[in-house]
């Protein structure tokens, strides 16, 4: 792959460790990596933001913190105070799994309201919205990720990779068209280089995935 395509692709990556039991020595493994092969972001659980943060601090590798992960069920107030607390921390970035419940009931004030509260709670944090693609309809996806941008949300992403789907490159071309100017982030089963970079190709501007080094092509560093 040419430089300029491979520094394209690991500025688009989230290096993410979401597993509720990873360990300290794992978060700080998974963070320096990120650092390594200088990718947008490493994403984790709030729990473990500081201790990121401290790792990628001056490297220009952001925090991202995944908000109300992976079900989405958590009242507005309570995302907030998650998210609030994320930034304390040092997250500059949020990944918040949307009121799934609420999108399928069609309580779209109820959807509106959390992406205010996130936003009021963290200002100029760069908020993902997961919406859980594959387990809405047509109409759902389609209200869902308006309201989203109506309210002010930076990002939509597809998969929690914790529901019934992850990313294609079908469901992410639509997830583009539907976006505006929101970014787009495709995540689950992200694994390829080639997947990779058919979703960037579909429109997604950042990938999460737990496979940055591989896709990357950089040999993982052992201990």
């Amino acid at each position: 792959m040419e430089p300029p395509l491979l520094t394209r692709l690991a500025r688009a990556i989230d290096a993410t460790l979401l597993t509720a039991w990873a360990t300290p020595g794992e978060i700080e493994r998974v963070a320096e990596e990120a650092c390594r092969l200088r990718v947008a972001a490493v994403c984790i659980l709030p729990f473990h933001a500081r201790r990121a943060a401290a790792i990628v601090a001056g490297t220009g590798v952001a925090v991202a913190a995944a908000i109300a992960f992976p079900f989405g069920g958590a009242p507005a107030a309570a995302k907030a105070a998650e998210a609030a607390a994320a930034v304390e921390d040092g997250a500059t970035e949020l990944d918040i799994v949307a009121n799934l419940g609420a999108i399928r009931a069609g309580a779209w004030e109820v959807l509106a309201a959390e992406v205010r509260a996130v936003r009021a709670a963290a200002p100029g944090c760069t908020t993902k919205w997961i919406v859980e693609q594959d387990a809405l309809d047509p109409a759902e996806l389609r209200r869902a990720v308006s309201v989203i941008g109506a309210e002010g949300g930076d990002f939509v992403k597809n998969a929690t990779g914790y529901g019934p789907g992850g990313a294609s490159v079908e469901g992410i071309r639509l997830l583009r068209s539907l976006a505006g100017t929101m970014g787009v982030k495709a995540s689950g089963g992200i694994r390829k280089r080639e997947h990779a970079l058919a979703l960037l190709d579909a429109g997604a501007d950042r990938i999460g995935t737990s496979a940055a080094a591989a896709i990357l092509g950089v040999p993982e560093r052992r201990e």
